[in-house]
């Protein structure tokens, strides 16, 4: 839309004119999302071939997924909760414990603030004018991040973190599963075995593309301790067999 007649075109930031979106931003949910899937499908995918290879009908095998799918989801939410939640909590108390600081003394916080800009190899009196305008604008974020290292791309989300490992386990865990219904007896094990190998080679690409990180490492990555862990059940059913 054309400005209005005498009125003056707004001018654009240097921000504005140069936007970016960087990877990094997305490090919480794709770490989360990530950890689910593969361990859905590893560790699904390890149970179903252990019980398999242990000559287990298909409705032991069936239960014996269905469990593990229910009891991951719930691990994977929980333990990322309570992990994040400590991270969470370690940032707050950071946090207030720099408002006290800056209750009590703020000119010296200003000289901190510079001497990590020199540090960096700002020059001194350039590196008081840069800390003393921050501090100006909000002295609390401008200690978070260049201080602490906090800043709003890699604060803690406990909630978001807990759906996110849940979600992605339970979608990871439903594929070996589906194999495992629809694989005949005497293929199951290699099916399910081969089946998740490829679901965790996906991963790894999507993963990799997601993150900008190098696809064939990602994918080496996540397929070769897949099947690792398969393997090693697959030993242990074999090893520990009933009859079916």
């Amino acid at each position: 839309m054309p400005p209005a007649r005498g009125s003056m075109p707004r001018t654009l930031s240097l921000r504005e004119l140069h936007a970016e979106t960087h990877l990094v931003s997305r490090i919480g949910w794709l770490r989360a999302a990530v950890l689910g899937a593969n361990d859905g499908i590893v560790s699904t995918a390890s149970l179903i071939v252990g019980v398999a290879a242990a000559s287990a009908g298909r409705n032991e095998i069936l239960l014996a997924g269905l469990a593990g799918l229910v009891a991951g989801a719930m691990s994977m939410a929980a333990g990322e909760y309570v992990s994040v939640s400590s991270q969470s909590d370690t940032e707050a108390a950071e946090l207030a414990r720099e408002r006290r600081e800056l209750a009590a003394d703020f000119q010296g916080e200003v000289g901190e603030l510079a001497s990590i800009y020199e540090e960096r190899g700002v020059e001194p009196a350039l590196a008081r004018q840069v800390a003393e305008q921050l501090m100006k604008k909000d002295a609390l974020v401008a200690h978070a991040r260049d201080e602490l290292g906090i800043s709003e791309l890699t604060t803690a989300r406990p909630i978001q973190a807990a759906v996110a490992s849940a979600a992605c386990f339970s979608i990871g865990a439903v594929l070996p599963l589906l194999l495992a219904m629809l694989a005949p007896a005497s293929v199951r094990v290699a099916l399910v075995s081969g089946g998740s190998l490829v679901f965790l080679a996906v991963l790894g690409v999507i993963a990799a593309k997601a993150g900008g990180a190098p696809v064939l490492k990602a994918t080496l990555r996540v397929t070769v301790w897949g099947a690792l862990a398969m393997a090693a059940t697959a030993g242990i059913g074999v090893l520990f067999g009933v009859a079916a």
